[in-house]
């Protein structure tokens, strides 16, 4: 599908996810308009990426779980967005060759470090592939929150429900250079770079409305 075709749903989706989700946007102004970019939200929904990308103006490739593929008419119309598969189960090296041409075409990677879903609407454990993957092409990392969309699609319900949604997009996070590039410089760099990432994310999560409430008893 043309980008400028996708210019033109934008409006769209900016209005259904207003009216059905209340979606409000923040910290739009950190959103790097050229250069190699690694966007890096949390994952709740199946609609994160869509709803992460409307005020994005440019071009984004999206890693996306390769059981996606397998279902007829969605996975056709993923691949004419922009997404190609990714095994969340093994080193996929097909996936990361896809990420390092488009990356070195200047493009935007959306990666979801998590991997899956959110389980329980905390954020989950970080992956390491897009931290790697920033060192090793020297892309910018954006992280981005997602809060309130667990309430209105937890994983267990099979369809979302109007509720608040609240975007918010971080000021990047850069790699630093190595002076000599070692194995554990590398690990040390994108552990950094994870726990940053993580950290920002975490920050405009509302306990509140992005965890579920305890069982009674």
């Amino acid at each position: 599908m043309p980008f400028w075709t996708l210019n033109l749903l934008r409006p769209l989706v900016r209005l259904f996810s207003r009216i059905f989700f209340r979606i409000e946007f923040r910290g739009e102004e950190h959103i790097p308009l050229a250069g190699p970019l690694i966007i890096t939200p949390n994952h709740v929904t199946y609609l994160d990426p869509f709803l992460v990308s409307i005020p994005i103006r440019r071009r984004i490739y999206y890693m996306t779980w390769d059981r996606i593929f397998h279902i007829p008419v969605i996975s056709t119309l993923a691949r004419l967005l922009g997404a190609f598969p990714v095994r969340i189960d093994v080193a996929d090296k097909s996936a990361l060759a896809r990420s390092l041409r488009h990356l070195g075409e200047q493009a935007a990677v959306m990666i979801f470090p998590e991997g899956g879903r959110t389980p329980d609407g905390r954020l989950q454990r970080f992956r390491n592939g897009a931290f790697r993957l920033a060192l090793g092409t020297g892309a910018a990392l954006l992280p981005v929150s997602i809060s309130g969309a667990f309430a209105v699609w937890p994983k267990h319900r099979r369809w979302p429900r109007p509720g608040n949604i609240r975007i918010t997009y971080h000021s990047p996070v850069l790699p630093r250079p190595f002076q000599t590039q070692t194995p554990e410089n590398f690990r040390q760099e994108s552990r950094r770079l994870a726990s940053e990432v993580h950290d920002s994310i975490q920050s405009a999560l509302d306990p509140i409305v992005d965890t579920p409430a305890p069982a009674s008893r």
